[in-house]
């Protein structure tokens, strides 16, 4: 059971990791957006123990929070 957590959490963090890959095409905002969404949800997942609300709150706190930063530049 311990594998098959860890090999879906790796597998979990390669997918986002890829996914900022396509952040060519975006303005800033989205760029921060979606990087803050990434790490939002990867430290919600890690400080709650996986809980999925942890992980989708983070995702939704870090997407804001990076979303306003692009906004400052």
């Amino acid at each position: 059971m311990a594998n098959t957590y860890r090999f879906l959490k790796c597998l979990a963090i390669v997918g986002m990791v890829a996914s900022l890959t396509a952040c060519a095409g975006m303005t800033n905002s989205e760029r921060n957006a979606a990087i803050g969404a990434t790490v939002g949800g990867v430290a919600g997942s890690v400080l709650t123990g996986g809980s999925t609300a942890g992980t989708v709150g983070g995702a939704v706190v870090g997407g804001a929070i990076g979303n306003e930063m692009g906004k400052r530049r």
